[in-house]
């Protein structure tokens, strides 16, 4: 018997006042979500990972005179394990935080780009800080933003990160939401099979 840890959804990661909010920021889930075995996504995490690293690599070491470098993260299931575990502050992804950590290291600004809404914006910035992430930058949405397109609403938070004079080098999300719409160099899709990871 394999051990799996079951998919939890993000209504039992916080506090319950916190955690509604957050469920404010994504619809749940229509049908019924099967368990998604933790070392799997893992080891699915980590493949894309090893791709997105050497690219990243050759880049940073390619960076023109004064250009500012950044990377844009999507935040549930992309750099905290979200939908994993019943802890605050959550768990970094670590395939994820390990690539942040080298970009970091190496001068590219890290930003945050999520559809959570702007009234948990202090306790995400907190939990990022937490768990080894250089935040640089957090878009949440505000009340307004909560009615919007969430596509359309994270590709303008990447025009501004542009607007501020950085190059994106990179774009990495596991929702289409998180990376449609252009204004990065490269984008890399984390697995969330078929929507089970929201």
């Amino acid at each position: 018997m394999t051990n799996r840890r079951p998919l939890v959804r993000r209504m039992t990661v916080t506090a319950v006042s916190t955690a509604a909010l957050v469920a404010l920021a994504a619809p749940a889930d229509a049908a019924t979500t099967e368990d998604v075995d933790y070392a799997t996504w893992q080891q699915d995490c980590q493949a894309v990972m090893n791709q997105a690293l050497p690219y990243l690599k050759q880049r940073i070491a390619a960076a023109k005179p004064g250009e500012k470098q950044a990377i844009v993260f999507d935040i549930d299931n992309t750099t905290l394990e979200t939908d994993f575990g019943f802890s605050y502050p959550q768990p970094a992804n670590k395939p994820v935080l390990n690539v942040a950590e080298y970009a970091q290291d190496h001068g590219v600004s890290l930003f945050f780009v999520t559809a959570r809404p702007g009234i948990i914006r202090s306790v995400t910035d907190y939990n990022l800080d937490h768990v080894g992430y250089d935040v640089s930058g957090l878009y949440v949405r505000g009340f307004l933003d909560l009615f919007k397109d969430v596509a359309a609403y994270k590709t303008a938070q990447r025009v501004d990160i542009e607007n501020k004079g950085y190059t994106i080098i990179a774009n990495v999300g596991n929702s289409a939401t998180d990376l449609s719409g252009g204004h990065a160099e490269k984008t890399y899709k984390l697995p969330d099979y078929d929507g089970q990871l929201s």
